[in-house]
């Protein structure tokens, strides 16, 4: 029987100091027993002699100092796992929030994991099939990958997440696949709009989904991440599943860190965020991975909303540099009607090239990608061209440019969220776009593909 101490000391906001306690360690979980009963949970933030400053999930309303007991339960915090949590909705705790019975473990993991070792890694080189072009042609997403999405104030982030989730395959391997989604600080139209749309399109049936709401404590949206990944890691280790995890919106995540912090009084960092920003966002993203030995894998997209479009802002700006790429969401493309805004040219996969070519997606594809790339760029120069000099300015072969610049966003990006398209439907339609432009202006592809995939006329 866990010792019980009543010696609550002081409350402030999230935090509570406890003295007299014994045995207690770093991130171990407590319970604190309210004199009407009502149980609530803490988690050991701070160990100074027998001095203990805990941190309360719920808020803490309610707690009489003198009366309330607390114990402490010897482990930190777990998710409890088996194969049944396929097809299942748990809140940012790992309960069951859709009605269902509770889940039989197969086991109970600490949801904080542990990195996969350099040495221990296989290096990413699978194609993941998105169905979405501008990622699958141009940003190609591979199976162990850590690829954000960099979003905006009001984009729709959402809509483009929840079509990764639905559409999201391994070619040849689709049994075998699973998405865990983690839904993190969200509002309840948002959390219904995800439920729903999986439901509906039968998508939950391979999906783990993880809902913090914004109403609840920020500690708990500190944990969300973690119980998805910890998800993940059972499926892909223990399942051998190749797994896709979805955690939207990174920003919220932050922020509760940043409130966690400012009431421990730490000394803020940048932008008040905490030093150790850059740390804590590491020990998620690189959970990411292959391991070697094991047939599973995770692959990472996490979702983040940039504070005023600000791609130096510390959390986009430190996410960068530990993963491996970025898609960034445009708001002048919103505006223009083109959805996903996906704005090819500033987004980047770094490890493109390792999930491309024959036998994994076509043998043309890097060159069409190369030359895809370099055809919207000077299109859309010659279209600021046109806008500054007018069209008479223009050569006709920048006219050629600027109509393709056109047609690639309308046709190519622009396939709206509910349209699903295979990597051949991809590339050629890049093909179909390309005979836009005279066949000599395609210095990028080797002959011998333009002969055999060329449709314009000689």
């Amino acid at each position: 029987m866990a010792k019980e101490y009543q010696t609550i000391q002081e409350v402030a906001g999230p935090l509570m100091l406890i003295r007299g306690v014994e045995n207690v360690t770093y991130d171990e979980l407590g319970e604190i027993e309210l004199t009407n009963g009502e149980t609530r949970r803490c988690r050991v933030l701070e160990v100074n002699g027998s001095d203990v400053l805990v941190q309360l999930f719920e808020n803490s309303a309610g707690i009489n100092l003198a009366e309330s007991r607390v114990r402490f339960l010897g482990h930190g915090m777990e998710l409890s796992v088996s194969e049944d949590i396929l097809g299942r909705v748990f809140d940012g705790m790992g309960r069951p929030i859709d009605g269902a019975s509770e889940i039989i473990p197969d086991l109970s993991l600490d949801i904080n994991g542990l990195p996969i070792n350099p040495v221990a890694r296989n290096y990413p080189d699978e194609f993941i099939e998105t169905g979405v072009s501008a990622i699958d042609g141009l940003n190609t997403l591979v199976r162990g990958q850590k690829l954000p999405i960099f979003s905006g104030s009001g984009l729709p982030h959402a809509q483009l997440a929840a079509q990764i989730a639905r559409q999201a395959r391994v070619p040849g391997k689709e049994s075998n696949f699973a998405v865990v989604f983690a839904a993190i600080g969200i509002t309840f139209e948002e959390a219904d709009f995800f439920i729903s749309d999986f439901a509906k399109t039968g998508a939950l049936d391979r999906s783990v989904v993880f809902v913090n709401l914004a109403n609840d404590p920020a500690v708990e949206r500190i944990a969300t991440p973690r119980m998805a990944l910890t998800a993940a890691e059972y499926l892909a280790y223990e399942k051998n599943m190749h797994v896709l995890v979805i955690l939207t919106d990174i920003t919220n995540y932050a922020e509760a860190l940043r409130e966690v912090s400012a009431a421990k009084k730490e000394v803020p960092g940048r932008r008040g965020y905490p030093g150790y920003l850059y740390t804590d966002l590491a020990t998620l993203y690189e959970r990411a991975g292959r391991k070697r030995g094991k047939e599973g894998s995770i692959t990472l997209i996490p979702i983040l909303t940039m504070p005023e479009d600000d791609k130096t802002h510390p959390i986009p700006d430190l996410t960068g540099y530990i993963t491996e790429g970025q898609i960034i969401l445009s708001r002048e493309l919103y505006r223009k009607n083109i959805l996903p805004p996906i704005d090819v040219l500033p987004s980047l996969s770094r490890l493109k090239d390792k999930g491309i070519g024959k036998g994994k997606t076509r043998e043309d594809h890097a060159d069409t990608m190369n030359q895809l790339f370099a055809a919207y760029a000077r299109g859309k120069e010659a279209k600021e061209l046109m806008t500054v000099l007018g069209e008479a300015a223009l050569s006709n072969t920048d006219k050629l440019y600027a109509k393709f610049s056109d047609a690639f966003e309308k046709q190519y990006v622009a396939q709206g969220y509910y349209t699903a398209r295979t990597i051949e439907e991809t590339l050629d339609l890049g093909w179909k776009l390309l005979s836009i432009l005279p066949k000599s202006e395609l210095k990028r592809i080797r002959e011998s593909y333009l002969e055999k995939y060329w449709p314009g006329e000689e």
